[in-house]
């Protein structure tokens, strides 16, 4: 199909190192998006630390989808 792009996904890391709350504030449609936030679920993270003690972190993160030659 020729897409391309950056797929940009809020979410937020839980104490646990989880991500959560996953909501897609720019896509490119055409199942890049779901995609994302797919790959996504499945990672898991170094949640923040606030006094020594791990917090929730909300981050913003492009995904980047390219095609190759």
């Amino acid at each position: 199909m020729g897409i391309e792009g950056n797929v940009f996904v809020e979410f937020v890391i839980d104490k646990n190192g989880e991500p959560i709350e996953l909501n897609v504030i720019r896509g490119i449609g055409s199942g890049c998006d779901e995609e994302a936030m797919r790959v996504l679920a499945l990672t898991k993270w170094e949640p923040g630390k606030q006094r020594g003690k791990p917090v929730r972190v909300k981050m913003v993160l492009p995904i980047r989808f390219r095609l190759s030659n």
